[in-house]
């Protein structure tokens, strides 16, 4: 087997790396499904290393179709033209080579079955898998300001029942296949069947995708260096497949990993339908644990309800003012209500003036927003998919259209625009100020900045608008879309308490109205940290206004980190050498003006995965579970509740448990089990405390009998 390449030489090639994607919150995020999108190369479409899987007519969908990265990077002036500064594209590393389907093509031209994750597909690149198509995208994008997401697939390689039956590669040396496992890089489990069981969603497969097992040190370094390569090579973010369905203790020493590379930004995909999700307190337990956010599936649902099937704006409401109380970030979740795996909205409702009201939503709304690509083209196919009318591979249309005049395009333009100069839409607090079934008006504000936002997403009915507040200050704000959705001006009075009575009006059908004030800040105020939780030597930036550019100080507690680089709206520094915990950083200006503090979290040390196992634990009930719980912050310094104990563990051989923990390297930890049950009482094993040596690279595991 060849070896796994060094972590030490690939961080070594981060030193110079320019420090730029650690604030994510003012990005708008163009999604492109790579190969449907341009072919800017027409010599990669058919290459020698996986032929016969290009359909040059685009009529066998689960072909390649030869959109490719040099198309990407001949678009960019129209991308940049709508507003958009990241833009997140398909799994770009090397896929399965041959044809899954027995007559016709099924090829990944989506880009999520890996089979080497150490170099480029050659069909997006070029025939010798190189990085020159990569780089040459990523230059072109950072000199036009932009940013680059990578998608990457942790939880799989390719389907283990067709074509290479799961093959994995390093660069091109054969590691393992589902059939030709020895060193057990796989799980070899049957498919999900249940997706509330947080073991089978961790450990079996997902749909016929050969599930790789994350606690194996050679996957856990493979993983990890990948990352590390695409960094190397200037990637700004990770967009991670699947996160639901990873080993979820593993994924925080993975993040880990990213951060102590380089800065980044990572989301990840973890699919539910709305707040009542049965495992919907996991996803904001390991939000705001994990150093990694999340796709917002619940805001998904509630705005392809509202302004697909006409529901109530009532269910936007609650759903934004559930997860505001549950994340500790939630400007950081990662807003769409379009992708890859679902039906476009106007395959749900054919409305233009719809999927626009929804457009303006998503770009002033709590949350970093995606525009998927095609949308603002308004373009769809009703075609029957796997799930339904317009979906896989229907919603993964052509590009068929670069006209920029569409009014999609156009308010894009403009409201990308307002997210970039107004701090209240990436970093502001949110508050419905009026709401009927039809109209919404909501309002974000930071310090002094506002912008006001009124829907009403009725085609023929106008509505009177009446005891309408704002924060706006007093005078008369036009519409800052310019009547593009039919908006108007709006005249706000002085009031008291943050509450300026507005004057009555009428709101127009299918109207957005957006008002906004903006004015640059006199004392420093702090909107945005990241990453949000690391270890000391972490390098780590704090934005928002007013910072001054003369250097001030950063403080944990009473201790001063160093400053690495200090502007009037960014500064980045390196994390203390202080205890692990909790702790809210205070930003200070050169003389001493202090900001509003902002939480982050120390950690001990780097992290190491660590699989903990409890034979014949306390005997459960339905709805109890075994968690563990330690002396250091990586095990929840001691938590007894759901939120801050570590776990569930698992116990497919129930009474033993056990559970993949991210723990400080090379620190002596003591912890024990617990039985928080669903009553709420809370049972611990008796006798001293266990106490464990975390390694100091690499994967371990430890095994312990529950103390009665």
């Amino acid at each position: 087997m060849q070896r796994i390449p060094r972590p030490l030489v690939i961080a070594c090639a981060f030193a110079g790396m320019t420090l730029h994607a650690q604030d994510f919150k003012k990005q708008v995020i163009y999604q492109v499904v790579t190969d449907r999108f341009f072919d800017g190369d027409t010599t990669n479409d058919n290459p020698a290393e996986s032929p016969g899987l290009f359909d040059s007519t685009h009529t066998q969908w689960q072909a390649y179709w030869g959109g490719d990265l040099a198309g990407i990077q001949q678009k960019l002036s129209y991308i940049k033209g709508m507003g958009a500064t990241a833009i997140w594209v398909s799994p770009v590393v090397n896929n399965e080579n041959l044809n899954c389907a027995t007559s016709g093509i099924s090829a990944p031209y989506h880009g999520y079955w890996n089979r080497d994750f150490m170099n480029i597909e050659e069909h997006f690149g070029d025939n010798s898998n190189s990085f020159s198509a990569f780089d040459s995208l990523v230059t072109a994008m950072h000199s036009n300001g932009m940013k680059i997401i990578v998608d990457e697939a942790n939880n799989h390689s390719n389907p283990d029942n067709c074509g290479e039956m799961g093959s994995l590669y390093n660069n091109g040396t054969f590691m393992a296949a589902s059939n030709n496992d020895p060193n057990g890089l796989f799980h070899h489990n049957p498919d999900i069947s249940n997706y509330n069981d947080r073991y089978q969603l961790q450990y079996y497969t997902l749909e016929d995708l050969t599930d790789l097992n994350q606690e194996n040190s050679t996957i856990d370094a493979y993983l990890k260096s990948a990352a590390a390569q695409l960094q190397t090579h200037s990637v700004d973010a990770f967009r991670l497949d699947a996160v639901k369905d990873v080993t979820w203790g593993w994924e925080y020493s993975f993040a880990n990993a990213v951060y102590n590379n380089a800065p980044s930004f990572l989301y990840g995909e973890w699919d539910q339908s709305n707040a009542s999700d049965p495992l919907y307190p996991d996803s904001y337990k390991f939000a705001n644990n994990s150093g990694i956010s999340l796709l917002d599936f619940p805001l998904n649902t509630a705005i392809r309800d509202v302004f697909g099937s006409n529901t109530n704006f009532s269910e936007i409401d609650s759903t934004i003012n559930t997860e505001n109380a549950n994340f500790t970030y939630p400007n950081d979740l990662v807003t769409f209500f379009d992708s890859q795996d679902e039906s476009r909205l106007l395959t749900i409702n054919d409305d233009q003036n719809r999927l626009q009201e929804a457009m303006a939503f998503l770009l002033t709304g709590r949350g970093i927003p995606i525009i998927f690509y095609g949308d603002e083209q308004y373009l769809f196919n009703n075609s029957s998919g796997s799930s339904g009318p317009g979906t896989d591979p229907y919603n993964r249309v052509w590009m068929s259209s670069f006209n920029t005049g569409t009014s999609a395009y156009k308010i894009t333009t403009k409201l990308a625009a307002l997210r970039a100069a107004n701090d209240a839409v990436g970093y502001g607090t949110w508050k419905q100020r009026w709401l009927n079934n039809d109209v919404y008006i909501y309002e974000r504000q930071f310090f002094n900045d506002v912008v006001l936002v009124a829907i009403n997403k009725n085609d023929t009915t106008p509505y009177a608008i009446t005891g309408l507040n704002t924060a706006l200050p007093a005078g008369t704000y036009t519409d800052y879309l310019g009547g593009l959705q039919s908006g108007s001006s709006l005249t706000v009075s002085a009031g008291s308490g943050g509450n300026n009575p507005a004057t009555n009006y009428t709101i127009a059908p299918a109207s957005v109205s957006v008002w906004q004030y903006q004015v640059n800040a006199t004392t420093p105020e702090v909107g945005s940290i990241g990453p949000r939780i690391g270890q000391p030597g972490m390098t780590v930036t704090i934005a928002g206004d007013g910072f001054g550019n003369a250097t001030g100080s950063v403080l944990f507690g009473s201790t001063t980190a160093t400053i690495k680089s200090w502007s009037n709206s960014s500064v980045t520094f390196t994390v203390p050498s202080v205890t692990n915990g909790s702790y809210n950083v205070q930003l200070k200006n050169s003389v001493g003006t202090a900001a509003n503090t902002i939480a982050f979290t120390v950690l001990t040390a780097k992290l190491i995965p660590v699989t903990f196992t409890v034979n014949n634990a306390n005997p459960t009930n339905t709805g109890d579970y075994i968690f563990v719980a330690g002396n250091t912050v990586e095990l929840g310094n001691w938590g007894t509740t759901f939120q801050t104990a570590i776990g569930p563990m698992l116990d497919p051989n129930y009474p033993n448990w056990f559970l993949n923990v991210s723990l400080p390297a090379g620190t002596t930890v003591q912890y024990k089990f617990v039985d928080i049950q669903a009553n709420g009482n809370v049972v611990w094993e008796n006798g001293a405390n266990h106490q464990y040596t975390v390694p100091a690279s690499g994967t371990a595991a430890v095994t312990v009998n529950w103390q009665y």
